[in-house]
């Protein structure tokens, strides 16, 4: 392996990685989802919004890096999808600005909208966020419709590299593959909101029952539908390079590459099992830390995917109507001086998340209680 490819899936991991954490992260917007569904007082309403008011930034935070990252090492995936598919993702970020506005200005007096409105800007963002963002990372297994000509630049008038399907993205929603995804993240992001408010909230006893019965309902159907995208995954003919250079269909690709990584193999069934026990401790027993073990267990499933994805020459991002054009880590990516630059400056990354962990112990010391509702602090 040479140093270039070293860089390159070096990267790659760090992509996978950072989109993990999006993925576990995505329970704020899980629990945005919750806020009407059943009765319930107005100071669990309020407690809910402001156990989430303190992490939303977290998840739009990983959302920008993760772009960020993209751009930098990947940069052909940054302009082919980010700038070919923008209808899908502009309605992503519209969704994310949405509910910063909300957080923002929801109990500001004065505020000409009213408390209504933004609740529902947050319904809109818990829901669309979540099966948005599935089906954008399903078009990194199921394909979309792009060309590749990187002679295009040459044209004055149009020095465009990729050129997407006229709808640019939106007819990913119509792939019922992707779309599945994205109702798996949208369960996924329920099931850990009830996880995680069982965690931060110490309200009565009727709303930690009602958290429990979510968490196994939630838990439930996520499973389910994993199990059935899953094995959908798993048939799928994938794109793979071979040895001349040639893009090329392999009948259960995912499966194979699977096989052939065992090392992720285990990295997945073991997340499996700990996503399963955190729903289990949540729904049957008096633990509040379900969540860690989900978040864990979300957090390895999702980088076995980028793997399998990305690494064993696989197209991270196939074409469907020009699969010569179907992208891989090693023909996106950056330069080796670019990505040797780039890997000092990655070498910060732990300190950040020795930070993050930090803040976020600081943030939930002791947990939510109708008290801080009554006092008016943290309000959001």
């Amino acid at each position: 392996m040479t140093e270039l490819e070293m860089l390159q899936a070096y990267w790659w991991l760090l992509i996978a990685v950072l989109g993990a954490a999006i993925v576990f992260m995505l329970f704020v917007q899980g629990g945005q989802s919750m806020l009407f569904c059943g009765k319930r007082s107005e100071t669990d309403r309020q407690l809910m919004v402001n156990s989430l008011g303190r992490k939303w930034e977290l998840t739009f935070t990983t959302l920008v890096v993760f772009g960020g990252a993209f751009f930098a090492s990947f940069p052909l995936f940054y302009s082919t999808s980010f700038g070919g598919a923008y209808w899908l993702w502009m309605s992503i970020l519209i969704s994310f600005v949405l509910q910063a506005v909300s957080y923002e200005y929801r109990r500001k007096h004065g505020n000409l909208y009213g408390t209504g409105t933004y609740d529902v800007f947050l319904l809109i963002n818990g829901f669309f966020g979540c099966v948005l963002l599935g089906v954008a990372v399903g078009t990194m297994f199921f394909g979309g419709s792009f060309e590749i000509v990187r002679t295009n630049l040459l044209e004055p008038g149009n020095p465009v590299i990729s050129r997407w399907a006229p709808t640019h993205g939106l007819e990913a929603i119509a792939c019922w593959q992707c779309l599945l995804l994205g109702v798996v993240v949208y369960m996924l992001a329920r099931t850990q909101a009830s996880l995680y408010f069982l965690n931060n909230i110490r309200s009565d006893e009727q709303f930690e029952k009602r958290m429990r019965t979510k968490v196994l309902i939630n838990g439930v159907i996520f499973a389910l539908l994993f199990v059935v995208w899953v094995v959908v995954l798993f048939l799928t003919t994938g794109k793979q390079v071979d040895a001349t250079g040639t893009v090329v269909d392999v009948p259960n690709l995912y499966l194979h590459n699977y096989l052939d990584m065992w090392g992720w193999l285990i990295a997945f069934l073991l997340g499996v099992v700990l996503v399963l026990s955190g729903i289990a401790a949540g729904a049957f027993t008096s633990s509040r830390n379900g969540i860690w073990l989900s978040g864990i267990g979300t957090i390895l499933v999702v980088i076995s995917l980028f793997a399998v994805a990305g690494y064993n020459n696989t197209c991270y991002l196939p074409s469907n109507t020009y699969p010569q054009s179907s992208l891989t880590i090693s023909n996106s990516s950056s330069s080796l001086y670019t990505l040797k630059a780039m890997s000092w400056v990655s070498l910060f990354i732990p300190v950040v998340i020795l930070y993050i962990i930090y803040v976020w112990r600081k943030m939930n010391h002791g947990g939510l209680t109708a008290d801080d509702v009554a006092k008016g602090s943290h309000q959001y």
